[in-house]
This record gives C-alpha cells, sequence and structure tokens, in this order.
C-alpha cells in the first residue's frame, strides 16, 4: 500500500512481535478497529530474512491495476517465499544451491526431486528407499516437500530438514505426468530419462505443483528436467561427509577448516556452486574423470592462462540467478547490467581456450555461446550506470525510446524554471531569505518568514501556515509544478514499462544464456582445480578400475594449510584387494592416526572429483564408496548411547559395503571396555 508492504490482524501482531515493529491501528468503519503493521517496500528482503529465520511463510501481494482515483487498486498474491524459494540475493548463499526437495515412498522404493529456483536447476532420482538419508545429506534441501500421508518419513526428517507436508494428490502420478508434459509441451518424457520411472514422475510433479501454489512464475524458466542415477557417482553418507569435514569443519563445524574451502579458489558465484557438487558427488566413470583430470592439468601447467582466465571470470556475475530474477519480474537494472558484462567476456574466453592445441580440451567450449543480441540489446537500452528507482529517468539510456528522452527533458525544462523563479522572486519581492520548496503533499511552493510577511505580493495565494513562516503559491508556479508532476508520473510509468519490455527480450534468450552460465561456471571450477594443484604442490592422480590404492608421501590437505609449510610429515599407503586389503595403524596418542586415516579417504574422494591430489605419487582404483566410523558421539533424545551408535553405525557399514569399498575405521569399539571393544574390532 504506497511506499509499505502492510499487515493486518494476526499477522500484524506476528509481524509486529517478530520485525519488532511498531504496531498501529485504523478505524474500518462502525466502529472496527484493525491492528496495522508495515515495513517500507525497499526494505522488504531484509524483514524477510527474519521472518524466514522464525520459520514463517510470507504470502507477498502486489498492486496488479494502475490507480484510476475512481475505485479499490487491484492487489493479488504474486509469490508465497519459503525457504526452499527464496530468490532474493542477500538471502543467498553465492556458493551453494538453494534446493527445494520432494521425497516419496512405496515400498522399498522411493524418489527425491529438486529444484533451485534460482538457478533453474530441476532433477530427479529413483532410489532404494534406504538411500533417503544419503541423498538429501547430499543436497542438503533448505525445504523437503513430503506427501502427508507419510508420517514416518515427515518423524525421520523433521529434525533434520524443514518440513513441508502436501496433499497426496500431488504425488499422484498421472497428475503428475501430465504437469510436465504440460510444463515442457512434449507427449513423451523420455527425452528427460523419467518416462518408465513412475515415482520419480510423482515426486517431480509435488514440486511443481507445489511451485504453482507459491510461486507461479518460477515455472516460465525451469530448465530442463534431468534425471540421474545414484549409481553414478560415489556413494557418500551423512556420518562420512561430517568426518571428513567436506563442507564444514574443526570443533565448532566452519567452512573455513573444510576440504572444500582450501579448493574452492572460484572467481564466479556458478563456480563455486558446481565445485561444491563435485566434491559431494564424486564420480565413477574414468573416462569422465581423465576428462576434468586433462583440463585441470592444463590450467596447472600455464600459468599465464590462469591469470588470463582469472581476469575474465572476475567480470563475471552470476549470471544463473540473474535470468530466474529476470523470469520472476524483480531483477534490478545493475544486475542487468552485470548480465551484459558476463557476456562480454565469453568471445575472449572463446578465444583463449580455441587457441590452444590440445584438442582434448574443446569440450570445454560445448555450450559457450556470446549471444550477441542479447549484449545489443542491453547496451543500446540500459545506462552503463543506472542510478536510482525505476522510474526516474536514470534507467533507460538516452536514444533508445525519443518519448522517455522528451519526458526527461521536459521534467529537467520545469525544474531549471523553477530554480531560477526563486531567483527572480527574491529580486521582485526584495525578500531575501525566500525559498522554493517542495513536499509530496503540498507539491511546489514559496516559503517566507514571519518577519517578510508585509513584503509579499498580492499575487502569492497562501497555501500552509508553519510556526514561523508561511508557504505560498502562484499561478505560474503552479502552471510548472504540473508539467513536472505530469511528465513525472508519464515518465514513471513509461520507464517501467520499457524495462519490462527489455527484461521480457532478455528472457527469450534465456536458453542460451544459461548454456553460457553452466559452460562458464564448468571452467571456472576446473580452473579453481588447476590453480590449487599449483598453489599446493598436488599431482595427477592415476586412475583406474583396478582394486589398488598407492599412494606415496601423501598429505592431508586441509591440516597441512594450517601448518608452516613443509611441516607436515607425509605417508605412504600401499592396499590392495589381494594383497593388502587390511591396514591396522597403531601408535600412541597425538601420532596422527586419525589425520592418516582421514587422509586416505581424502585423497581418494578428491582424485574422484577429478581434483589433483597432495602427494608425490598415487594410483587410485576407484571406489564406489567411503565408509567412517569415526569419533564419539550419542543421542540422548533417541535413547542411543555413544556405544549404541557405534554398533549402528558399523552394522550399516558391514551390510552395504562391497569388496570396492573404502573403509575408515577409528579405535572401533572404543565405546564399551577394552576387553569387548578389542573383540568387536576383531570380529569386524
Amino acid at each position: 500500500m504506497g511506499d509499505f508492504y502492510e499487515t493486518f490482524d494476526e499477522d500484524a501482531q506476528i509481524a509486529s512481535r517478530d520485525l519488532e515493529i511498531v504496531l498501529t491501528q485504523r478505524e474500518m468503519g462502525h466502529g472496527e478497529i484493525v491492528p496495522l503493521a508495515g515495513i517500507p517496500y525497499h526494505a522488504l528482503e531484509n524483514y524477510l530474512a527474519k521472518l524466514l529465520k522464525k520459520g514463517h511463510r510470507v504470502a507477498i501481494a502486489e498492486q496488479t491495476s494502475t490507480p484510476d482515483g475512481k475505485g479499490i487498486v487491484d492487489r493479488s498474491v504474486t509469490r508465497v517465499v519459503t525457504p526452499g524459494t527464496i530468490l532474493e540475493s542477500n538471502l543467498l548463499e553465492s556458493s551453494a544451491n538453494n534446493y527445494l526437495a520432494a521425497v516419496i515412498r512405496h515400498s522399498n522404493h522411493a524418489a527425491i526431486a529438486h529444484v533451485d529456483i534460482s538457478t533453474g536447476e530441476f532433477g530427479v532420482t529413483q532410489i532404494e528407499a534406504n538411500l533417503i538419508l544419503e541423498e538429501l545429506a547430499r543436497l542438503s534441501p533448505s525445504e523437503v516437500i513430503i506427501n502427508e500421508n507419510d508420517a514416518e518419513i515427515a518423524e525421520i526428517l523433521q529434525d533434520k530438514y524443514k518440513i513441508t507436508l502436501l496433499y497426496a494428490d500431488n504425488f499422484k502420478y498421472r497428475t503428475a505426468r501430465q504437469s510436465l508434459l504440460q510444463l515442457y509441451k512434449v507427449k513423451t518424457l523420455d527425452a528427460y530419462g523419467c518416462e518408465s520411472l513412475e515415482l520419480a514422475i510423482a515426486a517431480a510433479g509435488a514440486v511443481l505443483a507445489y511451485l504453482k501454489e507459491t510461486h507461479p512464475l518460477s515455472l516460465t524458466h525451469l530448465g530442463g528436467l534431468y534425471t540421474y542415477s545414484i549409481d553414478e557417482f560415489m556413494t557418500i553418507d551423512p556420518q562420512t561427509r561430517r568426518n571428513l569435514e567436506l563442507f564444514e569443519g574443526g570443533q565448532w563445524g566452519t567452512a573455513e577448516q573444510s576440504l572444500l574451502k582450501v579448493l574452492n579458489l572460484t572467481y564466479t558465484p556458478m563456480g563455486a556452486r558446481v565445485l561444491r557438487n563435485w566434491v559431494g558427488q564424486p564420480l565413477l566413470d574414468v573416462n569422465a574423470l581423465n576428462q576434468r583430470l586433462d583440463a585441470v592439468e592444463w590450467f596447472h601447467t600455464s600459468e599465464l592462462l590462469r591469470s588470463s582466465l582469472k581476469a575474465l571470470l572476475s567480470e563475471v556475475s552470476d549470471v544463473e540467478r540473474i535470468i530466474q530474477r529476470t523470469a520472476s519480474g524483480i531483477v534490478l537494472p545493475r544486475e542487468l547490467v552485470g548480465l551484459k558484462k558476463s557476456l562480454i567476456t565469453i568471445p575472449s574466453i572463446i578465444e583463449l581456450i580455441f587457441n590452444q592445441e590440445d584438442s582434448k580440451l574443446k569440450w570445454l567450449l560445448d555450450g559457450l555461446d556470446p549471444c550477441i543480441e542479447a549484449v545489443s540489446l542491453l547496451q543500446e537500452s540500459l545506462n552503463d550506470d543506472p542510478q536510482g528507482d525505476l522510474g526516474q529517468g536514470k534507467i533507460i539510456r538516452e536514444g533508445y525510446f525519443s518519448e522517455i528522452d522528451d519526458l526527461i527533458s521536459a521534467t529537467r525544462d520545469a525544474r531549471k524554471y523553477i530554480s531560477a523563479l526563486e531567483q527572480q522572486e527574491k529580486s521582485r519581492t526584495g525578500i531575501g531569505n525566500l525559498k522554493i520548496g517542495y513536499n509530496r503533499v503540498f507539491g511546489y511552493f514559496f516559503e517566507v518568514s514571519n518577519s517578510h510577511l508585509n513584503n509579499v505580493p498580492d499575487d502569492y495565494i497562501r497555501k500552509q501556515t508553519l510556526v514561523n513562516a508561511e508557504r505560498f503559491f502562484t499561478e505560474e508556479l503552479k502552471q510548472y509544478e504540473d508539467k513536472v508532476l505530469n511528465a513525472s508520473e508519464k515518465l514513471q510509468e513509461l520507464e517501467t514499462l520499457i524495462y519490462k519490455n527489455v527484461c521480457s527480450q532478455v528472457l527469450s534468450f534465456s536458453t542460451r544464456i544459461l548454456g553460457s552460465a553452466s559452460a562458464v561456471a564448468r571452467i571456472d571450477a576446473l580452473l579453481s582445480l588447476g590453480e590449487a594443484a599449483s598453489r599446493y604442490g598436488y599431482v595427477r592422480p592415476s586412475l583406474s578400475n583396478d582394486e589398488n590404492l598407492n599412494l606415496v608421501s601423501a598429505r592431508h590437505p586441509v591440516v597441512e594449510r594450517f601448518l608452516p609449510p613443509g611441516t607436515f610429515v607425509s605417508n605412504d599407503t600401499i592396499m590392495s584387494t589381494e594383497a593388502s586389503q587390511l591396514v591396522i595403524l597403531t601408535g600412541p596418542n597425538m601420532a596422527g592416526k586419525s589425520t592418516y586415516l582421514r587422509q586416505v579417504a581424502l585423497v581418494v574422494l578428491m582424485a574422484q572429483i577429478g581434483s589433483f591430489v597432495p602427494a608425490e605419487q598415487a594410483h587410485v582404483g576407484l571406489v564406489d564408496r567411503i565408509f567412517t566410523r569415526v569419533g564419539l558421539q550419542d543421542d540422548l533424545t533417541s535413547g542411543q548411547s555413544t556405544f549404541m551408535i557405534e554398533m549402528v553405525e558399523t552394522a550399516s557399514i558391514l551390510n552395504h559395503a562391497t569388496k570396492r569399498s573404502l573403509l575408515i575405521l577409528d579405535e572401533l569399539g572404543r565405546g564399551t571396555s577394552t576387553f569387548d571393544g578389542l573383540s568387536i574390532a576383531q570380529a569386524v
């Protein structure tokens, strides 16, 4: 309402309490008084963050018709903001995706669909039901949608994720399939890889149903649905992610002491998100890994190439999120200017890579599109440094739309005349402290102090009385005020209309732009791994499908970063399913046993994301899973002791490990007596 978002009744009381803003009231007639609390429209993002943190869903109603002074302005709810449907830049972590996930189970099978509406990513997988927690741990969704009738899974997940229950009808296969067919305007889902996966389709349909309810505009520019199998990736359970400190580490669980922090030397938010996904989803395909390693080696060996790409990537904005914000109608002009600058760098990136002799690296160019038409549009339509709010005439470039230029000129000339009129009236009236002022209620006025009221001319018309002064206007001042205000009103309307038209034209190139964004992100992630290899002295691992692990002078990638250079003591590791399947490590306290165990697992994981590794030499036979049983912890709320948790995790390892799995067991059985612990370790 006006320049404020208002809340009423019980909502106003909640907003006043949780946002710590003033609760007022308004007389609605017939003695009815309604509680009222509002926030300035320009401060919406800050207050949204507070409400979401308090656990609220926030419905935003916008004006949908132009005021005509004759009736009530139309308003409707344009979006409902929940943890999984955030688009506001300052509420999102730039280096991580913000996933909304849907989970459906049937018997021993399940499916998980996930979407990030801030980037357009939309994926689905069908898995065994006992793998739900592991896949959700990888995705780390901000919000999980669950069938309202599945109380069991809701109870399992409610302490780990923000849960939203959805009507069971939204998970029906036929409804979901029809929604997907309509969204992508196709007759079959074969091209998306899920035509025969009923649970996967149901989960994806539930996501669409939820987005249609909360943020319909986000559906218009979702990326193509991709179906993936977790069998293509190394499986990492939640405790292993935690124990290996992939994303958070140290006593307080900070990102600064994690593997990702060491490897993340990216220059774009998109590249950081890709690298994060790689760390959480190591590959099992030797050919795909060697393709990544070829690119990393290329970047590793050429410092000049790295420097050139760094300079280019530093000019690239978060293109994926800019496009999605454009589709949702909330993109800022400066973000579109950032999009233009990002696209301008692409020809240089293409030239830099294309000129290299190694043909094995040409795949890096896949998807890169300069999108010259979009660059030309943004260059012609928007000022290089747009200032102020939309509608003030400072956004659209001069010469792009002549009517806007005329309105700006008319407004400027009228304001210049009004400014000159002040000096003219001082001379005419002899009132030296006369001044022209303006406010939104009274418009333009002459202000005369009480001591000079006797000098006020007869053609001055009183407008307002103050304590120490009087305010007046003249017919001439009123005439130019009308010119300014009318021109300003038309300018506000026209510049907003033209800006929306520019946004609409940008969206017509969205598929090409997002393809380029994906390619740039991939290049940035590979460049980061190459930079890390050069900076930290990593080597290229040799990969194969055999069952051997041979590490020479390997180091812990995170621990060594917190020690003086050259002081970390490296260690060898030789393992094989035939010759040395088991290593029993002994030694005194603080000798580095736990560091060594984690080090082996981290080197293997780094090799299987396509990274160079901290060692003098490394051969890694690909592993399908990494299991860890490390540290002591209990769960008193569920009645599980330290020993009970240790046994449950160990049992899970024994039930799921294969001959290609890597097991890290740190002091197995220490949650009980020495004799019993030794017996357990021997039995395992």
